[in-house]
């Protein structure tokens, strides 16, 4: 189940607001700026993904280490955690504005981009954009710190990047056949925001109040 609320915040993270705009951008650095060849984009993109996968992966392993040094005072560690993610979703859903959600404005020279530099590439947004992604990306890791394991940290960051990769390996190939649904998205942004901020704000209370562990050991 936490494996599964992690791949969704992944997905959601995808059309968040500060990221869905700029893949169009991205998808011509994987083509390297010229005309879309379909096996040099799904190679560039299949490298920015392992990119931010692996950086991901060691925050979850870090905060799963957190966590298991703190098992004893699990119930402030739930507190704390689910009060931080409520936070995040009420700035998700426009309440207040946290200034550190701001991704970067960093540009990347991509017109030589091959699989190694775009892994490099990949490693580069998940430390430049960690402020952009941070509601869901913040979210995972609070999950992951509450597991207490670093095996289950690292799985938990892991099932994030999934969420997030795989629609970006899909763009990648689909991108003109995806415009009317990313239009779409576009569009009705703000509904989009509530209900992703609201789900944030529940699983924040499940997390604070302890329930989600309780759901989680009658799911396991």
């Amino acid at each position: 189940m936490q494996y599964l609320i992690s791949f969704l915040e992944g997905i959601i993270t995808f059309i968040s607001p500060c990221l869905l705009p700029m893949l169009p951008i991205y998808i011509s650095y994987f083509a390297g700026g010229a005309q879309r060849e379909t096996r040099r984009t799904i190679k560039c993109a299949l490298g920015f993904v392992l990119g931010f996968t692996v950086v991901f992966v060691a925050m979850g392993a870090l905060a799963g280490t957190v966590g298991s040094f703190l098992r004893e005072y699990q119930t402030a560690v739930n507190i704390v955690s689910g009060a931080i993610v409520v936070l995040f979703g009420l700035s998700f859903m426009g309440f207040f504005n946290l200034k550190l959600f701001k991704g970067s404005s960093r540009s990347v020279d991509t017109q030589n981009l091959g699989f190694i530099s775009a892994l490099v590439f990949g490693m580069i947004f998940s430390i430049g954009w960690t402020p952009c992604v941070g509601a869901f990306l913040g979210s995972a890791l609070m999950l992951a710190s509450q597991q207490g394991h670093v095996v289950e940290g690292m799985f938990m960051l892991l099932a994030y990047s999934l969420g997030l990769g795989i629609p970006f390996l899909i763009s990648a190939v689909l991108i003109e056949k995806l415009k009317a649904a990313f239009d779409w998205i576009k569009r009705n942004y703000h509904i989009i925001n509530l209900v992703c901020g609201g789900l944030l704000v529940i699983t924040g209370i499940l997390m604070a109040t302890g329930t989600m562990g309780r759901m989680l050991a009658l799911l396991g």
